[in-house]
């Protein structure tokens, strides 16, 4: 089975090749405007939607299609990504020395079915209390600016992390657990591959 990723996130793309599924990469060209009636969790899920939508729309209804979004929620308000470096900077001081959450929404095209499969995991992330040098030097590296709340887990931002309750991969980008569990539930299975000596 080929699984069509609805988004050039290269982490989103390792995620889902770790588990050996065959992956072939066709970015929506949704925008994720944003809403601010919208609550952090809602935004996820409309975004993800939407990029399953739009990449279905153009290739037709024969691929098996996931897309995903990640919204960084502190106290209910969505911090997406960075527009600059200083909106960087402002987003990681927020964050310092606070808890925040993390949610990923799925949303999965079938062949033959009309509605969306969909699925979510939240996850809780605490950052330690940082000074304007730290900031300053992880958004100077370039990685916070394609980052949901102006960071990445897997990145130099492991520094920054005190502490997660949760699942990990939902902060990386991708809830692997849970949609390898939607994908089961709905008959397909993992493929089997034996490492080479």
């Amino acid at each position: 089975m080929q699984i069509v990723l609805a988004s050039a996130s290269p982490r989103r793309l390792e995620l889902l090749t770790s588990l050996g599924l065959d992956v072939r990469v066709q970015p929506s060209n949704y925008d994720e405007p944003d809403d601010p009636d919208a609550t952090p969790l809602e935004l996820a899920r409309r975004h993800a939607r939407a990029k399953a939508a739009d990449v279905r729309a153009s290739l037709g209804d024969g691929q098996v299609i996931v897309a995903a979004d990640t919204v960084v929620d502190l106290d209910g308000t969505a911090l997406n990504k960075p527009l600059d470096s200083t909106d960087a900077v402002r987003m990681l001081s927020l964050l310092s020395g606070r808890q925040h959450q993390v949610h990923t929404a799925f949303a999965l095209a079938l062949p033959g079915r009309g509605d969306l499969v969909e699925g979510d995991s939240t996850t809780q992330v605490r950052f330690y209390p940082l000074t304007a040098e730290e900031i300053g030097d992880y958004v100077a590296t370039g990685e916070p600016m394609d980052k949901a709340g102006a960071y990445g887990i897997q990145g130099r931002a492991a520094a920054l992390v005190e502490a997660i309750d949760g699942d990990f991969y939902t902060v990386m980008g991708f809830p692997l657990g849970r949609f390898i569990r939607t994908l089961q539930r709905l008959g397909f299975s993992l493929p089997i591959t034996k490492k080479t000596p």
